[in-house]
């Protein structure tokens, strides 16, 4: 991969894991095998039993096993022509465990008999017992009941990976081409697909098969100015999504409108290269903000980040206690302040909920990793911090009689751990238009896109960009901005929001690669909201002077 290709790609996937390394592990495959169904749900569960047979047997209080393929489809393209398409497979069983009170894990590829899973387990009560030598307190687990033989799949319309590559690929050279048509010097498209197949049984006494598809299509578009060499850029403002190729047939009825047209439920891609065409060549001559004070109406595409950063991360109770530290550090929400049952988090219209439910979603599954059923809960009611995000050996730490659903791992071979459920913004109550939260502005940014962003330690202090800005002057959008970034602290910023539009217009945005851990795991979560003004929000000009 060139250095421009390189530099492109690696700013797609907002702060997660660089695109150049996204050939996942995994068996490279031909297209046509990952139409394969799996392995039949009975041999599922005599592997399970064995593995559960044999942990009990070496001493194991506690067993979950989890059998999991996990398949990945990667088109890319650049102008003209397809880079690459790259198809992987993987395939294995991880099994987890508790004995002497301390956690055990072992996994095994390409496990084929019921002798395979029993030696995982067998490895992982063994670690368990090696690891208890050093353990101050037990686990404790949130009681969980068994559900028996059940099975979740996503509610998608057309799975992605039976539409044939050629489609898929003629889909982005028609993007790349309408982009050119509209002035792009350059464009690079991807299509993204993943689908995991898993199984868990546990000694609760559940078995819970699962299918779940997620899609993401995605481009960046660069124009240049022939006379200074100066260029820029538009990404595409798609969502990554927990839906089939039913998600690239946009319909019509579900427009929003606005400046740059989006769907609630859809998405055309076509539309989009072509209006990211024109903005890119627009930010060529728009005009560099003026440092100052603005009131800041947030399309959903952009404020889905400001909600993970600044919301989801801090409030993952790992972070909070202190567990957990890379990307970006632990957080200032401490227990202290949700013990006070009255810290200020944000305004009175600021409602902020965790769900692994809905529908379309990038986290929506119907159990976790732990075998606990999903569901929604308040994180932030009304302005007031009321909740965190836990799982089972966590949950009685904050007084939970049960864990919220948010265990999780990204492979087989990895072992599941507290993850961000989906987070979002709740709509505004009363009806409220995009068009009417910006008829009172006498001075803002309406700003479109996520971009680059910086956030400290804590996940208190912050810095924002996004893809498009608009400037609003008494009511009316005045022309495109550019330069533009607003910097805040997590309590001043949602304190600052004042309106929120009502849910016709609310959509999700998400990451297909949000990291966290050591060594590395990479999830997919979403986040919705509609849009919302925040006033008083300080924002500065990122040009550079050469």
């Amino acid at each position: 991969m060139n250095r421009r290709d390189f530099i492109q790609l690696a700013g797609v996937g907002a702060g997660a894991i660089m695109l150049p390394g996204i050939p996942v592990m995994g068996r490279s495959v031909p297209a046509e095998s990952l139409l394969d169904s799996g392995m039949d749900v009975a041999v599922k569960k005599r592997l399970a039993d064995a593995a559960l047979n044999a942990a009990k047997s070496r001493g194991a209080t506690y067993t979950d096993v989890r059998i999991g393929r996990y398949l990945n489809q990667f088109v890319i393209t650049r102008e003209d022509k397809v880079q690459n398409i790259v198809n992987t497979e993987s395939y294995g069983v991880g099994v987890r465990v508790i004995a002497d009170g301390c956690w055990g894990f072992a996994a095994i590829v390409d496990a084929k008999n019921e002798a395979d899973t029993a030696k995982a387990a067998e490895q992982a009560v063994a670690i368990a017992k090696a690891n208890a030598r050093l353990q101050k307190e037990p686990v404790q687990l949130a009681p969980q009941k068994g559900f028996g033989e059940v099975s979740w799949k996503a509610p998608i319309k057309k799975n992605a990976f039976e539409v044939p590559i050629k489609e898929k690929a003629d889909l982005l050279l028609s993007v790349n081409a309408a982009a050119m048509k509209n002035g792009a010097n350059y464009v690079n498209s991807l299509l993204f697909l993943v689908n995991e197949q898993k199984y868990f049984a546990s000694t609760d006494g559940s078995y819970i098969d699962q299918d779940v598809h997620r899609i993401w299509p995605v481009f960046q578009i660069t124009a240049i100015d022939p006379q200074s060499g100066k260029f820029e850029t538009r990404s595409s403002l798609s969502a990554p999504m927990g839906m089939g190729y039913e998600y690239l047939q946009a319909n019509p009825k579900d427009k929003v409108s606005g400046i740059t047209t989006r769907y609630n439920k859809g998405y055309d891609m076509l539309e989009d290269a072509t209006a990211a065409a024109k903005q890119a060549k627009q930010k060529l001559t728009a005009k560099s903000v003026e440092p100052g004070k603005y009131d800041l109406v947030l399309d959903p595409s952009h404020l889905w980040l400001t909600i993970h950063e600044s919301v989801g991360h801090p409030l993952e109770l790992d972070r909070v206690l202190g567990y957990e530290a890379n990307f970006a550090g632990t957080s200032f929400a401490t227990l202290d302040k949700w013990q006070s049952k009255n810290f200020n988090y944000g305004s009175k219209q600021v409602t902020l909920f965790a769900d692994k439910v809905q529908e379309g979603s990038l986290g929506a599954v119907g159990w976790d990793d732990e075998g606990v059923k999903t569901k929604r809960w308040d994180l932030v009611k009304d302005g007031t911090l009321v909740n965190y995000q836990a799982i089972r050996d966590q949950a009685k730490i904050i007084g939970e009689a049960e864990s919220h659903g948010c265990c999780y791992a990204d492979s087989w071979s990895s072992v599941q751990f507290q993850r961000m459920p989906n987070v979002s913004l709740a709509p505004g109550k009363a009806p409220l238009s995009v068009n009417d939260l910006i008829k009172d502005v006498k001075k803002g940014i309406y700003i479109i896109g996520d971009g680059s962003f910086s956030i400290d330690q804590q996940r208190y202090n912050f810095q924002f960009g996004g893809q498009l800005f608009y400037e609003i002057k008494d009511g009316k959008i005045a022309g495109m901005l550019k330069d533009v970034a607003y910097q805040s602290n997590t309590q001043e910023f949602w304190n600052s929001c004042t309106r929120i539009c009502d849910e016709k217009d609310y959509r999700l945005g998400g990451s297909f690669f949000d990291g966290k851990g050591q060594p590395s795991q990479s999830s997919a979560v979403s986040h919705g909201s509609s849009t919302a003004r925040f006033n008083g929000v300080n924002v500065i000009n990122t040009a550079r002077k050469i």
